[in-house]
């Protein structure tokens, strides 16, 4: 373990988020907000810790796999802690443990909040809360190494640990270049909502904050009835088709934007992806129908109550829990499966969900017939043992963390429906959950152990399991 390179490296981040905190202050002093400072004196803070760790570069320089999975873990961690200062500072959020829970809520693009009022907040702090969605939403290391030169030496390693999904690859040979091809690709999406937004009547800051959103996939508003708010069927097609853009994988941008369209057309993920989304739409749309009355209403909401679901948006237009129950546990489905891999969204990935049902069918032509090979293979390749293995592990760890979490959650004695559908949400970064924390509710109520529990659920599915959970072993520790 290379411990100076890896202090080097956390510092170097604390200095790019002590940069990123000026920016709310910028809007702070543009509204005239006194709270504005706050933002200032955090940065500061983080402007030594960069000097002190971040400035000089150790001589070894090279990093090695446990390394990227420890850097990336405390990375979120510290960026949460330090980002939630500016709200206890302030006294915008009063509660340390709050202003930790809705921070770690934005850089994880959750959009689960303790807020039950969010448009008293001043505009800087609802800047900086949807601000977290957008840097979160590609990875905060991915975000750095945009900025910096991070990847000399073997920073691989660290975008694996953080771009989720069950394969991880480059787009170029330079992690580095991938870092900033991705946020260039995420940037010019986030760039053409904004414009849309603003031809649909939203003004600029609205625009950019349900675009910082839909980009990150995180859903926080700043408005208490969300999207809902502004009842225009415009805003929500917009939203609603970013929603599914930001929901798909990122290299599939790349291969459209250097003409490889048959690796495009021809992915089983985003295939299933959209067969998916069409699934949900038509089923719920034909169980609500007789609520709205109108085939176009029912299509409208349910279309986009789907496309906030399956990628973990978390966006609202209607409260779901007013839906028939069937409708209800088609969106609880897509809350578990989530989006695709290498995109902004979270649930599980409808990738494992294809690997999953593929060695399924696998194993029943294994047994139909014992002495024929059989492999699975995605898009045509075929998978490696440790693939597949590795979707087997990560769903078992994703449901016995699950369980644990509500075990430990149902010590507050909320109703079934909201205890589960809380854990739900968290782990697969959605927002919303059910009951009490549905799409017009909030986490307040919750006794600060459940907040701490939803905060490790949130970081562990925002960092799919792994990276965050070896902060609690010693494997890390041992030399090999």
């Amino acid at each position: 373990m290379n411990r100076k390179m890896i202090l080097h490296i956390l510092g170097k981040m604390m200095g790019v988020e002590g940069l990123l905190l000026l920016i709310p202050a910028l809007v702070g002093l543009i509204y005239q907000e006194k709270c504005a400072v706050y933002f200032v004196i955090t940065a500061a803070v983080l402007a030594v810790i960069f000097l002190l760790t971040g400035r000089k570069k150790p001589e070894n320089t090279m990093l090695y796999g446990k390394d990227g999975l420890l850097i990336v873990s405390s990375a979120w961690i510290l960026w949460s802690l330090f980002g939630a200062l500016p709200f206890f500072l302030s006294g915008s959020i009063p509660n340390y443990m709050d202003a930790f829970f809705e921070t770690v809520s934005g850089f994880t693009t959750t959009g689960s909040t303790i807020l039950k009022d969010v448009e008293v907040l001043p505009q800087c702090m609802t800047f900086w809360r949807s601000l977290t969605h957008w840097v979160g939403g590609m990875g905060v290391l991915v975000f750095v190494m945009v900025l910096t030169n991070l990847d000399k030496q073997s920073s691989i390693h660290l975008m694996r640990a953080e771009v989720p999904g069950p394969e991880k690859d480059k787009l170029v040979p330079k992690s580095r270049t991938t870092a900033q091809i991705l946020y260039g690709m995420y940037f010019i999406l986030t760039a053409i909502q904004v414009v849309l937004l603003l031809l649909g009547g939203m003004n600029l800051f609205d625009s950019l904050i349900h675009a910082f959103g839909t980009a990150g996939t995180g859903g926080f508003s700043n408005y208490a009835d969300s999207v809902g708010n502004f009842d225009s069927a415009y805003l929500d097609g917009v939203i609603s088709v970013f929603m599914i853009l930001f929901g798909i994988n990122f290299n599939l941008y790349f291969f459209l934007a250097v003409r490889e369209f048959k690796l495009v057309f021809k992915n089983e993920e985003l295939r299933a992806y959209l067969l998916i989304i069409s699934g949900a739409v038509v089923m719920i749309m034909i169980n609500i129908y007789p609520i709205y009355g109108s085939v176009a209403e029912a299509f409208r909401y349910s279309a986009f109550q789907v496309a906030s679901i399956i990628t973990t948006t978390g966006y609202a237009t209607a409260d779901y829990m007013l839906w028939p129950e069937f409708s209800r546990c088609v969106l609880v489905a897509l809350m578990i499966i989530g989006a695709c891999a290498s995109s902004t969204g979270g649930g599980i990935k409808v990738s494992r969900l294809l690997i999953s049902l593929k060695s399924i069918y696998k194993e029943i032509k294994q047994m139909l017939h014992p002495k024929s090979v059989n492999v699975v293979k995605l898009n045509k390749k075929k998978l490696g043992e440790d693939t597949i293995r590795n979707v087997y592990v990560y769903l078992l760890a994703y449901i016995t963390l699950a369980i644990v979490s509500v075990l430990i959650v149902s010590l507050d004695n909320f109703d079934f429906e909201t205890t589960v559908g809380s854990v739900i949400t968290a782990l697969g970064n959605v927002g919303p959950g059910l009951g009490m924390t549905g799409p017009v509710g909030s986490f307040a109520d919750y006794s600060l152990m459940a907040k701490f529990v939803f905060c490790l659920d949130m970081l562990a599915g925002r960092l799919e399991i792994f990276p965050f959970l070896m902060l609690f072993s010693y494997v890390w520790r041992k030399k090999f």
